[in-house]
């Protein structure tokens, strides 16, 4: 048999892009820690180049590939609510702290936010773009969401969600070592404010206190952000 003709079959069954991305995963987990963790090898950032090349080169289009794919998709909501087990040992810290998170949540939400605004208005970027862009600092099943509400892509909310979350957990940890910010409930709660479900995958490699912590800034964020978004919206008549 040819080899084309044995990838055509292999390219129909249901588990192969499945079977694939878990493995491509598994193996940029390998380099990166094999490069000690270089921030431009960021397992994310390494799979989602390889399975997008792999997608370009057999000619391959999202919708096969989200059919094969698509159980991981399914784990992305249970796995952001299994954050929230980690935070239980730090129910004390929490209540200790309660009031400077909150202040450092409301400011971190209205900067994502007002920041995206005046950006896309300095590079001239408004309507649907401009929508679609405004909930990407949240994790992606909640921004698709705000995204579909507020009238923008909910499939270009979802690449620009990972653009930034890509972009935080790897350098979101170098900013934070610049500035000698070495406390992890305050790092943590950073990492995962900006940068969701990566940048707290970032902080648990630090400590479980900061990616607790960064847990705790995602899932609230993306609330808050929920409610603030379209408030925003309607106030500035995007």
């Amino acid at each position: 048999m040819e080899l084309s003709a044995i990838w055509v079959y292999l390219a129909s069954q249901p588990l192969l892009w499945l079977a694939l991305t878990v493995s491509v995963y598994w193996l940029a987990q390998q380099l990166y820690a094999a490069t000690h963790r270089f921030a431009l090898f960021n397992p994310v950032l390494v799979s989602i180049t390889t399975i997008v090349g792999l997608l370009l080169a057999t000619h391959t289009d999202y919708d096969q590939y989200f059919d094969g794919a698509q159980f991981i998709h399914f784990l992305l909501g249970p796995a952001t609510v299994a954050l929230s087990v980690p935070l239980v040992g730090q129910l004390p810290t929490l209540k200790r702290n309660f009031v400077p998170i909150s202040i450092a949540l409301l400011v971190g939400s209205l900067t994502g936010i007002l920041s995206t605004v005046a950006l896309c208005r300095l590079l001239g970027i408004d309507g649907h773009m401009l929508l679609s862009l405004l909930p990407r600092s949240i994790t992606t099943p909640i921004a698709m969401g705000v995204s579909d509400q507020i009238g923008g892509s909910a499939e270009l909310t979802v690449v620009f969600v990972v653009i930034t979350g890509v972009l935080g957990g790897a350098f979101g940890t170098l900013l934070l070592g610049r500035l000698t910010q070495s406390d992890p409930i305050a790092s943590g709660f950073a990492l995962g404010m900006t940068s969701h479900g990566i940048g707290t995958a970032r902080a648990f490699e630090y400590s479980e206190t900061a990616g607790a912590f960064a847990g705790l800034a995602m899932g609230l964020n993306g609330a808050l952000t929920a409610a603030l978004v379209p408030l925003i919206v309607w106030l500035l008549a995007l």
